[in-house]
């Protein structure tokens, strides 16, 4: 965003704070202290804390924070559902108008990237794919398993096969399934413009980005205190639950390991090693996708302290008293 002050005649267009950045970097914590002093919102933008059936383990605000102030798109969703970057727009921009209607700022946060993207740009015009075919690449997939499904993805878009993980199921199947559809790749899809018109708002952008040392110890840290929590018989609930594998909630970092830890495969010490190895895999590409693809009006990478939150609530103030281009 570039800022600048208002003249007169100009529309000004109403402001959306975006707080991204990788998993456990305190991106909620920011939000919560914004929104008791800027009259906020919170508004969800996590794939996995939408479901309700983890929220331990999504790492959820608490009931209390709920309760301080308002939080929307968080557990709205049940586990046997998928949530696309479609749908979570619409939501978000539902939300986004209540906060205005309500006079309140409308306080973004999450650390998925796609997600802050089709929010302020609107979706590429990706055509219907038929159920079938979304069938036949999950079938495909559960045959030949991750490894050669990602490198049949990359002999068709080796531009989406290069930024994803053999782990990254539902967008491996996505990308194959719209190249099956409609004979191009979805890369070359997003590369196209928009169908929808761009947000109505103007919007600031907080990266919050600790080192990665700091990361790593928060990461592990937070982790414990999940198991502390009840991590453990959440995922015995979900999995009683007898949801199809390849849906989103049952992809979250920590329902594997800890299913392998009940089901006997696994020790805890081994489960909670392997769920806190996942989640940093997660958050350097969450990383990754911040540096290459988010233009931040601010960088965050010092702890809390007085000062860098006196600095931060001194930006908002300055965003708030201008307009964007």
């Amino acid at each position: 965003m570039t800022a600048g002050h208002a003249s007169a005649g100009d529309p000004i267009l109403p402001p959306v704070v975006v707080i991204a950045g990788p998993t456990a970097a305190g991106k909620s914590r920011l939000a919560l202290g914004l929104a008791d002093a800027f009259a906020g919102t919170v508004i969800n933008a996590d794939s996995m804390q939408v479901y309700r059936e983890l929220r331990v383990l999504t790492a959820r605000p608490s009931p209390a924070d709920e309760a301080e102030v308002p939080h929307r798109l968080y557990g709205i969703l049940p586990g046997a559902e998928r949530c696309s970057a479609g749908r979570w727009r619409a939501l978000a921009m539902a939300a986004i108008n209540e906060a205005w209607a309500a006079g309140r700022l409308p306080l973004v946060v999450g650390g998925t990237g796609f997600y802050m993207k089709v929010l302020r740009e609107g979706l590429s015009p990706i055509p219907h794919v038929p159920a079938e075919l979304r069938a036949e690449a999950r079938r495909l997939h559960a045959h030949i398993g991750p490894e050669r499904f990602r490198d049949a993805v990359a002999a068709i878009d080796p531009d989406t096969a290069a930024r994803l993980p053999a782990g990254d199921t539902q967008r491996l199947i996505r990308a194959w399934e719209v190249h099956a559809a409609t004979g191009i790749p979805l890369s070359r899809w997003h590369r196209q413009a928009p169908a929808e018109k761009p947000s109505p708002a103007r919007f600031a952008t907080i990266v919050v980005a600790p080192h990665r040392e700091h990361l790593n110890a928060a990461i592990e840290a937070r982790f414990r205190r999940m198991i502390e929590a009840g991590a453990i018989d959440e995922v015995r609930r979900l999995l009683a639950l007898d949801l199809d594998p390849s849906l989103p909630v049952m992809k979250a970092a920590g329902v594997r390991e800890l299913a392998a830890f009940l089901q006997g495969t696994l020790t805890l010490d081994a489960a909670c090693n392997a769920a806190t190895r996942a989640t940093r895999a997660i958050a350097k590409r969450q990383m990754t996708w911040l540096r290459h693809q988010v233009a931040a009006d601010l960088t965050l990478t010092a702890q809390h302290s007085e000062t860098l939150t006196q600095g931060i609530f001194a930006f908002i103030r300055r965003f708030l008293l201008t307009r964007g281009e």
